[in-house]
């Protein structure tokens, strides 16, 4: 007696467990879930690529500081963020016009040829 009320018993919370388990997926399936499911990797998502890109521009401020202080660029209060100045102004001679060339002010169209 005791071992079938055992065995009822133990097959009852079997299928207790069972129906349970499967509608949970069910419930898992249904649009509204998958739906749901969708939008928040989609905002995890999101959220990486922000930190990712975040790491990027932290990256490029570190590395444009190090660029700038290798080439003795200096940064002027006078200007808005990030406009740098160089040194001193660098003076080059003027080339002037060659005199063994001669270009005429006409210009050539190939498309003319045709």
């Amino acid at each position: 007696m005791f071992r079938r009320a055992f065995w009822f018993t133990a097959g009852a919370a079997a299928g207790v467990w069972a129906t349970t388990k499967v509608n949970r997926q069910l419930k898992k399936l249904t649009p509204e879930s998958l739906a749901a499911q969708a939008a928040d990797k989609a905002l995890e998502a999101g959220h990486r690529l922000k930190d990712f890109a975040l790491d990027v521009k932290a990256g490029m401020t570190q590395r444009e500081d190090e660029l700038n202080d290798a080439l003795g660029l200096t940064h002027d209060p006078d200007r808005p963020d990030n406009v740098t100045a160089l040194p001193g102004p660098r003076r080059l001679r003027a080339i002037g016009p060659d005199s063994t060339t001669h270009r005429s002010n006409l210009s050539y169209n190939r498309n003319e040829d045709h």
